[in-house]
């Protein structure tokens, strides 16, 4: 049985990626979406590319996120070694820093690999703290 180290569970985490931009919101109330299909990363376990679509969501606050700076937080994700769990988690906390929105979620919709589909959604605010 092959275990995944605390060293493979924490990748990406810590990653230098660009900044996501932003610009002053102008109106309240409503929410945006935008869909990314074609994510991509790297699993740290075995080096092999992931593929999926990743979904963000939110309620601006007094910002929202500049699309052109947002493509290349992403694109920055191609050659980074993340689990799913850790991608999904760290755009959404990476989004929140950026925007600050009333709400947001991310959601990746992972391609299947060796049979099994994962589909992972994060949520702001969180629910509760982990505690381990």
């Amino acid at each position: 049985m092959s275990r995944t180290t605390e060293k493979e569970a924490k990748a990406g985490l810590k990653a230098r990626l660009p900044q996501i931009g932003v610009f002053p919101n102008q109106f309240p109330g409503y929410e945006i979406t935008i869909e990314i299909p074609e994510f991509t990363s790297v699993c740290p376990k075995t080096g092999l590319p992931d593929f999926g679509t990743i979904t963000i969501r939110y309620v601006p606050g007094r910002r929202c996120l500049e699309l052109k700076a947002l493509k290349e937080y992403i694109l920055a994700y191609r050659n980074l070694g993340i689990f799913y769990e850790n991608a999904v988690n760290r755009i959404l906390e990476d989004v929140v820093r950026a925007c600050r929105p009333v709400r947001a979620s991310v959601r990746g919709e992972f391609n299947p690999r060796g049979g099994i589909k994962s589909v992972i959604e994060a949520r702001y605010p969180r629910l509760r703290k982990f505690s381990a």
